[in-house]
């Protein structure tokens, strides 16, 4: 009887185990070593692990930036040291970390951590509780805004790999003022909704358009919000560049939902910083934006640059 009971016992077992490997042989999408079980819990699976269109599209967004991540990863596991320190801000449901955490960090025995900064205590509290049930210690979640992070002790001192996924408005340059701070080596950012830059150039659109024909770039009020955008993240770039950083700006393909669909990554090489320092100053002071240096540090970009 106990012997049929087992055998009963196995066969569910077994019967359970090749359910799960069907589901995710079933669907392409999934990469290989990834947690269905994880995958269940963030709601990107159903509950009996299917997927639907949206959760298809969500998938398809995180491993599509993790293409992009992993290269910097492993570069920063090459060198040595103390493991691999990621900071992911804005982090929400920490879709972003999670699969990071499951696909990278989870094989790694050296310290490595990930951080996820976000302002709901919520989200903070559910990811909290997500990283315990599947065991994975190197992951904190801290309820804090970016520029609250910049100053926390809860944070080391330096940090490899800096995230900022569609952190609204300032909150990217926040994100920059991190990781210029934290030294980081990598930055991997999607802007979004860069209304500071617009706003300036709509103030002084008046006193702007008898100067210069170029104010026509940004005289109806539609091109002004995707012109004070674009030149956003360009003077984010030169403000890079005048760190020493060498970035990289392509098209994030495959966030098809989103218009937001710039990628910006730095990678920090210590090149020489006078030129886009002078190029930011001059982008500034053409379009009228002279008052946005602090935003940008061109006082102490400009002092580095001469000392260096």
């Amino acid at each position: 009887m106990k012997r049929a009971e087992s055998a009963a016992k196995a066969a569910k077992g077994v019967k359970g185990e090749v359910a799960t490997t069907t589901s995710a042989a079933a669907m392409p999408e999934i990469r290989e070593g990834q947690s269905v079980a994880l995958l269940q819990e963030l709601h990107i699976l159903t509950r009996d692990g299917k997927m639907n269109q949206d959760s298809r599209r969500k998938l398809k967004q995180v491993y599509h930036l993790y293409q992009f991540i992993e290269p910097l990863l492993k570069e920063v596991q090459a060198d040595g040291g103390a493991g691999v320190s990621l900071v992911d801000h804005g982090a929400g449901k920490s879709y972003l970390g999670f699969i990071l955490y499951d696909l990278f960090f989870k094989a790694l025995n050296d310290g490595s951590h990930i951080y996820g900064i976000e302002t709901r205590e919520e989200l903070v509290a559910k990811s909290q509780e997500l990283a315990k049930k599947f065991n994975f210690p190197g992951m904190s979640f801290l309820p804090l805004s970016v520029a609250e992070s910049t100053e926390s002790k809860l944070l080391p001192e330096r940090i490899d790999v800096v995230t900022a996924l569609h952190a609204c408005n300032t909150a990217t340059d926040d994100a920059i003022h991190f990781a210029l701070k934290k030294k980081a080596r990598f930055m991997v950012l999607v802007p979004c909704c860069q209304a500071e830059v617009a706003t300036v150039l709509k103030k002084n659109k008046a006193k702007a358009l008898g100067k210069s024909a170029l104010t026509e770039l940004w005289r109806h009020p539609l091109h002004t919000r995707e012109f004070g955008s674009q030149i956003t993240n360009v003077l984010r770039c030169l403000q890079l560049e005048a760190h020493g950083y060498q970035v990289n700006v392509t098209e994030l393909v495959g966030w098809e939902h989103s218009m937001k669909n710039e990628l910006i990554i730095a990678s920090y090489k210590n090149l020489p910083r006078q030129r886009p320092t002078e190029r930011l100053q001059e982008v500034l002071e053409t379009l009228g934006l002279e008052e946005m240096g602090n935003r940008f540090f061109t006082e102490q970009l400009a002092k580095a640059a001469v000392a260096q």
